[in-house]
């Protein structure tokens, strides 16, 4: 039994919303991420976020975060391993990563900061002063109105 949906016929008949309709694939398809690593994202304000990676084993020069578009990726590559040391026991991940954040119109990634194994990324949403609400000042009737293309001056008469 199938039961995958074919957005084909509506990608036709649409323009501009490839990546809505890459987004619902991609939900269907499920998520192929182990988990790896584990994340919190926190709403600290109104137009502030912070997301969280937990990064155990890891050193800031060892990760990468690059935001482009609409989206975040944090990728880790551990460094090479010392050949002396000889585990017993591995309990503490350090394998490669790659985590992907889809962000809303108007996210901006702030600063990142790195301690005690938590990689922290702030997010502000930024919105332009053109799409803001403004309010418009209302003139008064006292003055005489005002007609686009007329001056007060007259033309010089031809003699």
């Amino acid at each position: 039994m199938r039961t995958d949906f074919d957005f084909t016929p509506y990608r036709r008949s649409t323009v501009g919303f490839d990546h809505l309709f890459d987004l619902l694939e991609k939900g269907q398809r499920g998520e192929t991420s182990d988990g790896y690593p584990a994340f919190d994202i926190v709403r600290e304000a109104d137009d502030r976020f912070r997301i969280t990676l937990a990064v155990p084993g890891f050193k800031p020069d060892e990760i990468e975060i690059v935001a482009q578009q609409n989206q975040l990726t944090v990728t880790g590559k551990p460094a090479e391993e010392d050949a002396k040391r000889t585990y017993l026991h591995r309990g503490i991940a350090r394998r490669a990563f790659e985590r992907r954040f889809q962000l809303a119109d108007y996210i901006e990634v702030g600063a990142a900061s790195f301690a005690d194994g938590l990689l922290a990324i702030e997010l502000n949403r930024v919105i332009p002063e053109a799409m803001k609400p403004r309010k418009i000042a209302i003139g008064s009737n006292a003055a005489e109105p005002r007609r686009i293309g007329s001056s007060k001056e007259k033309a010089p008469e031809d003699a």
